[in-house]
């Protein structure tokens, strides 16, 4: 199930085919699952940060999400016990098992009078109209989506004229990700919503890494939150649908999303007690030293919209700078791991001056057995060697990497017979063993030049180290292949694979 990035190539041809495409579970079948589930209304989000409260203001307290299920169990929690505001802004959110659950958990926040804002991005919103316009109908939620024109609400000659027309608008995308409680505590990082980035999905998952913040930087991800929210880019859904709106509304709109999340066949009574005892976990990791507290920690996003296109689809952004500045400035080591690697020569020549000057780099990307998008891997494989010449170390993740054992939610595995493929969509950097980037930003031309992007530049040798931990366990051979001039694993893919890899050649990298 290749759903994650597929459309990220923007190769015109399949995105329109496909981006009609979505998928959706049916929430329709009445159950009583409900009765038993209760929040705890003696906690609240304030008491159980309250040692901390004098930290925030300063402060910046760090805490990585390396797994899927914890960094989903701790959306739920600060859901469940969000007190006035809730923002969210996301590249995807599907509506899937892990979205309608999502859903719910956001609705029953705005039944208490929760304020929800959502961003989604068009080109990837893959539900119904009518379930899009139910869920903004609540008093308390509001549902924006970025640069509308290309998918929802449109046919396919409409899709078709809007990336004749305007290709380059039409490839501008928000790929944004940051999901913010209170104004004080923010989950921004690799994952969208959808069940192959939580380890839930049953064919194909995801390898991935977010970010918690709590204090100080938390306002600056407001500050970005607000700016795209109020952009001209973001647009009201109903104004985008509005000839539908009316006539969609149903009474008790939300009654079959509430029993669906509360059947134990989609919602695991073992994940929900996860939930409940979140606060005692998180307790322990601020005893454990593990949440570590910093004056220096730098959250950066691009604009909306991000350059003036006067470069045509090139032209760069902050994220990009930023970046770019960081990889001049490394003194030793350069470690990354991005899904997709499509070089330039400015990117190659920035990895051959760190090289001469004897900074060791290590890339992990995905390898064509384990990529969910061959567009984006048919152009690292035209320019492999020629990043390989640079001195640069190269691995490519394997589908089988033994740390999915590890890493997989292990509920799921108990119910499968067969463990998924795993591919790689963490997009982290750890340079000098002291400073961590952790964001949406992958190394392709669409992250630099197109798509706005975000990330989290984190200067701590504690969290590096930790970060690095785990990066090195898949730089391990169990979990990677290293490809050199002599060697790629590209043959451990049968032939029809192989040839629609080298049949996406023709594909301008530009918008990979």
């Amino acid at each position: 199930m290749n759903l994650s990035l597929k459309f990220k190539n923007y190769y015109l041809i399949v995105l329109l085919l496909m981006v009609s495409c979505g998928k959706t579970k049916s929430i329709s079948e009445k159950t009583d699952f409900c009765t038993n589930i209760h929040r705890n209304d003696s906690i609240t989000l304030t008491k159980e940060l309250e040692d901390v409260a004098f930290l925030m203001e300063t402060k910046t307290g760090v805490y990585v999400l390396e797994d899927g299920s914890g960094s989903m169990v701790a959306r739920a929690w600060l859901s469940e016990y969000a007190e006035k505001t809730i923002d969210i802004q996301y590249f995807i959110f599907s509506t899937d098992n892990i979205g309608l659950i999502a859903c719910d958990y956001l609705v029953r926040s705005a039944d208490r009078g929760v304020k929800v804002r959502i961003i989604v991005d068009d080109i990837m919103v893959d539900t119904d109209i009518e379930d899009i316009l139910t869920f903004n109908s609540h008093e308390n939620i509001s549902v924006k989506i970025y640069n509308p024109g290309v998918n929802l609400g449109k046919n396919i000659f409409q899709k078709i004229g809007k990336f004749t027309t305007d290709f380059r608008d039409a490839n501008q995308r928000m790929h944004n990700k940051t999901f913010i409680v209170d104004d004080k505590v923010v989950i921004t990082g690799g994952r969208n919503i959808a069940d192959e980035y939580f380890d839930y999905d049953h064919e194909y998952n995801f390898r991935d890494r977010d970010i918690l913040l709590l204090g100080k930087e938390s306002k600056t991800v407001k500050k970005s939150f607000d700016e795209f929210w109020y952009s001209p880019l973001s647009v009201n859904v109903e104004s985008i649908i509005k000839n539908k709106a009316e006539d969609t509304i149903k009474e008790n709109p939300f009654e079959n999303l509430h029993e669906y999340a509360c059947n134990p066949d989609n919602f695991w009574p073992q994940i929900r007690k996860r939930i409940e005892k979140l606060p005692e976990t998180f307790q322990s990791i601020k005893n454990s030293g593990d949440l570590v507290w910093l004056d220096d920690v730098r959250f950066i996003s691009d604009i909306p919209g991000k350059n003036d296109g006067e470069d045509g689809l090139t032209g760069g952004g902050v994220s990009t700078s930023a970046l770019i500045n960081l990889l001049k400035n490394a003194k030793s080591s350069i470690d990354i791991q991005t899904p997709y690697l499509i070089t330039t020569e400015l990117s190659r020549n920035l990895f051959k001056e760190a090289v001469d000057r004897g900074v060791k780099i290590r890339i992990l990307t995905n390898s064509l057995a384990s990529t969910d998008n061959i567009e984006a891997f048919s152009s690292y494989q035209s320019d492999r060697e020629k990043l390989l010449k640079t001195g640069v170390r190269v691995f490519e993740f394997r589908p089988d990497a033994e740390e999915r054992k590890k890493i997989m939610t292990g509920e799921l595995q108990v119910k499968l017979d067969h463990k998924p493929t795993f591919g790689l969509h963490a997009k982290s950097m750890v340079i000098d063993n002291h400073i961590t980037v952790i964001g949406t930003f992958n190394l392709d031309p669409r992250s630099a030049n197109l798509n706005t992007e975000c990330v989290v530049i984190v200067k701590s040798d504690k969290v590096s180290k930790g970060v690095l931990e785990g990066m090195e366990i898949e730089f391990k051979p169990e979990n990677s292949w290293e490809t050199t001039l002599e060697f790629n694993p590209d043959s451990e893919v049968g032939n029809y694979k192989r040839l629609k890899t080298w049949t996406r050649k023709i594909i301008p990298k530009e918008i990979l």
